[in-house]
């Protein structure tokens, strides 16, 4: 919305895409577990780091981008054409967006791990730059 773009408020409502809602009568692990797979378009900085075209990642969001903003490329989308990942193109250091939750045990799971290293990456080079 800040890039100019629009979100939609429930998507559980709109024709052709999942209910990516938490199921909130289970347990906290089984909200978080593992819900779909997300495809990386060819030249994505994702695909480029983990040398795979799609991942399966946890879900637990109502809203979703209706139409992604200026300077801002797709990076991921659901199997149900759902944007789960966007970066703000040609951004200085690490702008990076993500619909599921890559907090959530995040040494398990690969793509948390290429995410907070980037993040941590990008938060030493600033911190570098400062001093």
């Amino acid at each position: 919305v800040a890039f100019g773009g629009s979100l939609c408020q429930q998507l559980h409502q709109v024709d052709g895409f999942h209910d990516h809602r938490p199921d909130r009568s289970l347990s906290l692990e089984q909200q978080y577990a593992i819900k779909h797979r997300v495809s990386f378009p060819r030249g994505s900085w994702l695909r480029q780091q983990l040398g795979q075209d799609n991942f399966l990642v946890n879900s637990r969001h109502t809203q979703g981008v209706q139409r992604l903003g200026e300077r801002l490329e797709v990076e991921a989308r659901a199997d149900d054409g759902v944007i789960e990942a966007f970066r703000v193109r040609q951004a200085p250091s690490f702008a990076y967006a993500v619909q599921w939750h890559p907090e959530w045990k995040p040494a398990e799971d690969r793509l948390s791990r290429v995410l907070f290293d980037a993040f941590g990456q990008a938060c030493r080079l600033r911190a570098r730059e400062r001093t």
